[in-house]
């Protein structure tokens, strides 16, 4: 019993780990909206939300990825 709590905390601690990147991009794009740097006027905003957004989402796959690897014997 004791075991399957401590991976199952593991596990829950290495999926916060992997979403770290994605949260912290989320978080730069309201932090932008709501500081008024980033306006309706901005010049490419689509483009540079879409960036914005991707990064977090490829850098939290990347970390989910080599986090939850399985390793080969």
């Amino acid at each position: 019993m004791r075991a399957t709590f401590k991976t199952q905390t593991l596990n829950a601690l290495k999926i916060t780990v992997a979403f770290m990147p994605w949260l912290v991009a989320m978080y730069l794009f309201y932090w932008l909206d709501s500081s008024g740097t980033w306006t309706s006027e901005t010049p490419h905003r689509g483009k540079l939300s879409v960036v914005l957004l991707a990064t977090g989402m490829i850098l939290s796959f990347g970390a989910y990825s080599y986090l939850f690897r399985r390793t080969r014997k």
